[in-house]
């Protein structure tokens, strides 16, 4: 498959899915459904630096490009994960453009960044790791406050910052709202469009942390980079309907029991 940056300098729009449990297996199935990108989430899941390491493994078995959240803008983990095989990291709670410079030399090697050499687990799978990673590895930043939104100009504007992921709980929080959907609430729905205009106007690509039902509104907005869902929500949401079909109160389904 095409990497990220690949697949949005062709203008592509990609879907993914989202990893939090430590299982290399489950992450693979999740690469098996043909998505773009599967993350795996070390800020938010119950997943550790080896955990992600057998997960990365299994999202490049599965056919899929593996990234991971980091659980901060610190250049020491962003590097692990890289050298684990991620192909792109996304930096959370990155709120102004010094933090997202700062990203973006944790993931790019002198003399556009400062991340240090040593790519166990990447450099076998990508010929020519040290030239090549530089124009490969995705650099994705997280706007999920206030003071991101105020500064979002200058973030987008940063060298090396290939695409932002909006974090819409932590948004929404930092806004006055409740954590979940808020596209009723003009104030949310604003920020939105105000971070999706000053990505199309930097050429970065705009993210969003989604669901099946938000996507096409999502599409909609404008983002190009949407996570349809995470696992455990996907296991949930499965069983029920399974649990649903052998009632015979669900629609007809797949017959696969392995």
């Amino acid at each position: 498959m095409d990497s990220l940056r690949d697949l949005w300098r062709a203008g592509e729009t990609t879907l993914g899915l989202w990893a939090g449990i430590p299982s290399s297996m489950a992450a693979e199935s999740l690469a098996r459904s043909g998505v773009s990108y599967v993350c795996c989430d070390n800020q938010h899941g119950l997943i550790d630096y080896q955990a992600s390491v057998g997960m990365i493994q299994g999202i490049i078995v599965g056919g899929s490009n593996p990234i991971a959240r980091a659980p901060w803008n610190e250049p020491g983990i962003i590097g692990k994960l890289l050298d684990a095989g991620a192909q792109g990291v996304i930096v959370p709670m990155v709120n102004s453009a010094e933090e997202a410079q700062a990203a973006v030399d944790a993931c790019r090697y002198p003399p556009v960044g400062a991340r240090s050499w040593g790519p166990s687990g990447a450099a076998p799978r990508l010929p020519n790791y040290f030239a090549a990673s530089n124009d490969q590895v995705a650099t994705i930043v997280m706007v999920e406050t206030v003071d991101a939104l105020n500064n979002v100009d200058a973030i987008v504007n940063t060298p090396g910052v290939d695409a932002v992921y909006v974090g819409p709980a932590d948004l929404s929080i930092s806004l006055g709202l409740q954590p979940g959907n808020n596209d009723d609430v003009a104030e949310f729905t604003d920020a939105l469009t105000t971070i999706v205009a000053a990505c199309q106007n930097a050429g970065v690509v705009p993210g969003i942390h989604s669901s099946g039902s938000l996507t096409p509104l999502r599409l909609e907005q404008g983002f190009r980079m949407i996570t349809v869902t995470a696992d455990n929500v996907a296991m949930n949401v499965g069983v029920k309907a399974e649990l649903a079909r052998a009632r015979g109160e669900g629609a007809e389904g797949s017959n696969a029991m392995y």
